[in-house]
C-alpha cells in the first residue's frame, strides 16, 4: 500500500470525513486526496515523489511560493526570539504600519488568528456600531464559518451542495439577508424596505469563492452609495483579492473606499491571520476602547507576523511584480480559452491580476447562479486528467486559481500542453 492511501486511510479513522477543512477532501473530484509532504517554489511534492505545478498555492497566500527563502529568513529569526508570548510585541507594530501603507481606508486595525474571525469581528463591529441587528451579503461570497455569514455562502459550502449549515439558529440566519451579486436593483429593494435595520453590507469586491467573478461596471460603487443612504457599515472581504491585483485592495482599483476591510491569506506569509481595520471611530467601539468584545491569545502571533512582514516588505519594494503577475496570467487566460474553442469544448475562464477560474459552462460566469450552472461532471474529469500530468488546481469548481512569482514561463508553456492533451 503507498503511502498517500495509507495516510487516508488514517485520516478517515480520526477526523471527519478525513479532512480538517471540507474541500481538501476532493469529494466532488471523485479522487483521493493527496497528501503534500513539501513545497519549493511553484511546485509542491506528494509521498510518492510526484511533483505538481500548484496553482492553489495554499488557496492563495503564497504570492512569492513556497519555502521562500526570505519567509524562511524571517521565521528563524523570531524562533530563535520566541513563538508565542499573549502580550504586545514590535513585530505587531511594523506589520500594522506596513497595512495602512497598502490600505489608506485602514485607520486602525485589529490583528485576528483567521479570516472567518476577521469577519466575525466585523459583523459584531458593524452591529455595535450601528446598534441594529440585520446583515446584508450576497449570494456566493464566503465570509468563513461564523453563523451569521453560513447563508448562501460559496467555497466549500458550494462545493459539497450546502446552502447553509445545521447547527445554525434560524433566529441568526434570519437576520442575514442575501443577494445576487452584480444586482443593484435587488439591493436597492431589499434596502428600502429593511434600510433602518441593516447594520452592514459585507461583500468580497471581487468575489474567488463561486469561481472569479468580477464586478460589472459601477456595481461597487452603487454599494457603496447605498450603504451610505441607509447609514450601514460597508465591509470589504479582501481576504483573497488583498495584495493579489497590485500592492493595496480591490477597492483602490474600483474606487471605492469601505468602511471596514477584512484581510487574510497572503497578510502572514503561509502562516494563520487574519485583520479587520477601517475608519477610526468604529474600531475604536473594540475593547479596551469600547463595548464590544473581542479577544485571542494568539492574535498577533509573532511568527505570523514576521512572515507577514518580510511578504509585504518584499511586496511594497518590489512593486514591478504585480505587472509580471499580470502579464503571465493574462496569457494563460487567454491561452486557455483558445484551447476550448480549437477543441469545441465550452470553458469560460474568467481573470483579473494573479488570478484566474475555469468553469464549463457555455454561457458567462457572472453571479452565484451562473457558475453553479457549470458541467461538474466535466470538471471533475478534466482536473483529475490534468493531476495525472503534474497540474495541480484548486480542487472545485466554486474556487479560484493563482499565480505565484515562482511561475514561469514555461510552467505556463507546460500547462497548457497539458491542457491541450486532456481537452483533445
Amino acid at each position: 500500500m503507498d503511502n498517500n492511501l495509507k495516510l487516508w486511510q488514517d485520516s478517515l479513522k480520526l477526523f471527519p470525513g478525513g479532512v480538517n477543512s471540507p474541500v481538501r477532501s476532493f469529494k466532488t473530484i471523485g479522487e483521493t486526496p493527496i497528501f503534500i509532504r513539501k513545497g519549493k517554489g511553484a511546485f509542491v511534492y506528494g509521498f510518492k515523489k510526484e511533483r505538481y505545478l500548484d496553482y492553489c498555492l495554499s488557496w492563495g497566500a503564497l504570492i512569492l511560493g513556497h519555502s521562500n527563502n526570505i519567509v524562511n529568513a524571517a521565521l528563524i529569526r523570531q524562533l530563535e526570539l520566541g513563538t508565542s508570548f499573549g502580550a504586545c510585541t514590535e513585530n505587531e507594530v511594523i506589520f500594522a504600519k506596513l497595512i495602512k501603507k497598502a490600505f489608506p481606508s485602514i485607520e486602525k486595525m485589529r490583528l485576528v488568528s483567521s479570516g472567518t474571525e476577521a469577519a466575525m469581528t466585523a459583523i459584531r463591529l458593524a452591529r455595535g456600531f450601528t446598534k441594529r441587528d440585520y446583515i446584508i451579503k450576497f449570494d456566493g461570497c464566503y465570509h468563513g464559518h461564523s453563523d451569521s455569514l453560513l447563508v448562501k455562502a460559496g467555497s466549500g459550502v458550494s462545493t459539497l451542495g450546502l446552502s447553509s449549515s445545521k447547527g445554525v439558529p434560524n433566529d441568526l440566519a434570519n437576520k442575514t439577508i442575501s443577494l445576487p451579486f452584480n444586482n443593484i436593483a435587488k439591493l436597492k429593494k431589499v434596502c428600502a424596505k429593511f434600510g433602518k435595520k441593516i447594520a452592514g453590507i459585507i461583500i468580497e469586491p471581487v468575489p474567488a469563492n463561486m469561481g472569479l467573478i468580477l464586478p460589472q461596471e459601477a456595481f461597487l460603487e452603487e454599494v457603496r452609495a447605498v450603504a451610505d443612504k441607509i447609514g450601514a457599515v460597508l465591509i470589504f472581504d479582501e481576504v483573497i483579492s488583498g495584495f493579489r491585483m497590485h500592492f493595496g485592495g480591490a477597492g483602490d482599483i474600483y474606487k471605492v473606499k469601505p468602511d471596514l476591510t477584512i484581510l487574510g491569506k497572503i497578510i502572514g506569509g503561509g502562516l494563520p491571520i487574519g485583520l479587520v481595520g477601517g475608519r477610526k471611530d468604529i474600531l475604536d467601539q473594540l475593547a479596551p476602547m469600547g463595548e464590544v468584545y473581542q479577544a485571542g491569545t494568539l492574535s498577533g502571533n509573532p511568527l505570523a507576523t514576521a512572515a507577514g512582514i518580510a511578504v509585504l516588505d518584499y511586496l511594497d519594494r518590489n512593486k514591478n511584480i504585480y505587472e509580471e503577475l499580470k502579464r503571465k496570467t493574462q496569457i494563460l487566460a487567454a491561452c486557455l480559452k483558445q484551447i476550448g474553442k480549437r477543441y469545441r469544448v465550452s470553458l469560460q475562464v474568467n481573470q483579473i491580476g494573479a488570478m484566474f477560474s475555469l468553469h464549463f459552462s457555455k454561457q458567462p460566469v457572472r453571479d452565484y447562479d451562473s457558475s453553479k450552472r457549470q458541467d461538474m461532471n466535466k470538471f471533475s474529469c478534466f482536473y483529475r486528467a490534468l493531476l495525472k500530468r503534474g497540474v495541480y488546481l484548486s480542487p472545485s469548481g466554486f474556487e479560484t486559481n493563482f499565480l505565484s512569482t515562482e511561475h514561469k514561463f514555461k510552467d505556463i508553456e507546460n500547462t497548457l500542453d497539458a491542457v491541450k492533451k486532456v481537452l483533445s
